[in-house]
């Protein structure tokens, strides 16, 4: 089938977090199994077309937006190692920038830019002649795409029987927006947005809302986080829409691309190693401690407890803050994190990186080689997130014999299963409260395991045999995709 994948965000070119790395494993999935893909993205001005080999076409888009026209150049590219197109759109006033979604707050014109990017999608279908059987829309970014689709291009030819699927990553960022201007750029107007209708939500344009309501199916990214979101705690307010589309929702859980992420063949590591030479992942460890300054005067055999993640209060970092300190003052563990986020966050891991420089090891930004350095060299990931949809980070740590710490909710207890000393099944630890003593209690079990023969090994071993493979995601996504289609043209 045809499937047309539109994403704010896409790996390895433009990445805020899990979305682009979904995003740009699925579709070379989906390309094995005979599948014809194609990726549509808006051009960065930080994207280097010039190491991904990426081409301006001959062609101009024309948009409509409201009551005129703009204009944006298409660019060509593969998505890396694969024979996966990707479409960029050039419009240097909305997508020169730093930022995807903002440099660090929010653009004030993400409604102009994302309206702008779901309209031209479309645009680019036509001009590549390109008749999609599903758009995959991805987030409130692209979820007017699929309302244009079901409106302004719906007796288009090339689109009557195109089926929408739209997949929600995190329902906390919806597109809440101005109506006067959201409804003025997409062309909709005024008229149509009332009390109620596919568009508004408490008094405002709601993008998140406007996919929900125009999708023929809607995913989201773990079993589990599509039964919570049905009621309000993980709803962020949506709990009403998403249970009237409740027999439309589908939970899928992410998969890891083990191309990239296996600690056998990965090129960013310092040492390769498996779960038959798990002797060698010390080294990693070792080599990297040394890297951070370190050296044998400084314990290095502690346990290393990391972390990959935004600083943002939905990834658990209040809870946290209450019992890191006290932890570092008694040199219980290292903590290595990479993580870029909330000033107030960042503020506080400065300060113990000040105060505690030989085992509070803090990177602030984001670092690709860096990250795989991480999982490969902790000896424990934490992940104590309020909430999470899904979550890769546990995953990756799995394959490379990183033992996840993680709260019970979303994807996080699709894929952790508690590790049982007395017949050394699962692979993990798990706190179910959102509470700083329970995430205690967790670590305290896992240090306990540290180097605790044979426990140590076992666990390390059970966690390198997960398989959470994007393969098998894709496949699900197909099965979607077809039930989208039989939806769309009644057969």
């Amino acid at each position: 089938m045809n499937i047309l994948l539109v994403s704010a965000e896409v790996a390895p070119f433009a990445k805020a977090g899990g979305l682009a790395d979904m995003t740009g494993s699925l579709p070379i999935e989906w390309f094995k199994y005979g599948q014809n893909p194609i990726v549509v993205m808006p051009k960065y001005g930080f994207i280097d077309t010039y190491k991904y080999n990426i081409k301006p076409l001959d062609i101009t888009l024309i948009v409509q937006m409201g009551y005129w026209n703009e204009y944006a150049r298409l660019w060509e590219g593969r998505l890396p190692n694969s024979e996966v197109p990707i479409y960029l759109i050039e419009h240097n006033l909305y997508y020169d920038r730093n930022g995807i979604y903002g440099d660090p707050n929010e653009y004030y014109d993400n409604d102009r830019r994302f309206i702008f990017f779901s309209k031209a999608t479309l645009e680019v279908a036509k001009a590549l002649n390109f008749s999609p059987d599903v758009i995959h829309s991805h987030d409130y970014h692209t979820a007017f795409t699929l309302a244009f689709l079901k409106s302004f291009y719906r007796y288009d030819p090339l689109f009557s029987g195109t089926a929408g699927v739209y997949t929600i990553h995190n329902l906390a960022y919806q597109g809440k927006f101005n109506p006067e201007r959201a409804m003025l750029f997409s062309g909709f107007g005024m008229e149509q947005f009332y009390p109620g209708s596919y568009f508004e939500m408490y008094g405002s344009v709601n993008a998140m809302k406007t996919g929900l309501m125009f999708a023929d199916k809607i995913t989201t990214v773990s079993p589990t986080y599509a039964k919570e979101i049905r009621y309000p705690y993980y709803s962020e307010g949506l709990q009403d829409i998403l249970n009237l589309r409740g027999s439309d929702l589908i939970g899928i859980l992410n998969g890891v691309y083990y191309d990239e992420w296996n600690p056998e063949n990965d090129k960013e590591i310092y040492v390769n190693y498996s779960k038959n030479s798990l002797h060698l992942k010390k080294y990693n460890k070792l080599h990297l401690l040394k890297e951070f300054g370190l050296d044998e005067n400084d314990n290095l055999d502690l346990p290393i407890i990391g972390m990959v993640s935004r600083l943002t209060e939905q990834k658990g970092i209040d809870i946290l803050m209450v019992k890191l300190e006290e932890y570092l003052k008694n040199e219980n563990f290292r903590f290595l994190l990479l993580g870029s986020g909330e000033s107030k966050y960042v503020d506080y891991f400065n300060y113990l990186k000040w105060k505690y420089p030989k085992l509070a090891l803090i990177n602030i930004g984001y670092q690709n080689s860096l990250s795989h350095k991480i999982y490969a060299s902790s000896d424990f990931l934490l992940v104590p997130s309020r909430f999470e949809p899904c979550g890769l980070t546990q995953m990756y740590a799995l394959k490379y014999g990183t033992i996840p710490i993680v709260r019970m909710t979303g994807g996080l207890a699709d894929t952790v299963k508690e590790y049982n000393f007395d017949n050394a099944d699962g692979w993990g630890f798990l706190f179910w409260q959102y509470n700083a003593d329970d995430m205690a209690f967790a670590i305290r079990r896992a240090l306990s395991v540290y180097e605790n023969q044979p426990h140590w090994d076992l666990i390390r071993e059970n966690s390198m045999r997960c398989n959470f493979s994007s393969t098998q995601t894709a496949l699900e996504y197909l099965k979607v995709f077809r039930w989208a289609i039989e939806k769309v043209r009644g057969v």
